[in-house]
């Protein structure tokens, strides 16, 4: 939980609006250097000031739709988030460099949606299922 100062911090830097969406979705308010946006109009910051963040909580990304999971963040993204990378997506001249005109974009995963991909067979089944026949009685 953030102390009491840095929440009240956060609200003057942030104003009200933000401040209460970062209460409402991650649980903390934080202020930070905005560094980036992704294809999902995701928002990415950090804020590298060791008094106010806890060490490797510094990153955090501001998710653009209400009902989010970890793979409406692209892998370009993620590796910083994660410390893998040193430099955001944007400004990094290896990522820059090592994107191939032939890579696909990125998807998040649609499982549990509408969009989800599901198989269809289209060969007739080999075994098909009773159906009882009825014979006429005599009267």
């Amino acid at each position: 939980m953030a102390s009491l100062w840095r929440t009240v911090r956060s609200f003057r830097r942030v104003g009200f609006r933000e401040w209460w969406k970062q209460l409402n979705y991650i649980g903390d308010a934080k202020s930070g250097r905005f560094v980036g946006m992704d294809q999902f109009g995701n928002r990415y910051f950090e804020n590298l000031n060791a008094e106010e963040e806890i060490p490797g909580r510094h990153r955090w990304v501001d998710f653009s739709q209400h009902d989010y999971n970890a793979t409406q963040v692209p892998p370009e993204w993620r590796s910083w988030l994660q410390h893998i990378r040193k430099d955001v997506p944007t400004e990094d001249p290896i990522v820059q460099a090592s994107t191939p005109p032939w890579k696909a974009p990125y998807y998040e995963n649609l499982t549990g949606t509408r969009g989800a991909f599901r198989t269809y067979n289209t060969t007739a089944p080999k075994i098909s299922s009773w159906e009882p026949t009825v014979a006429q009685r005599g009267q």
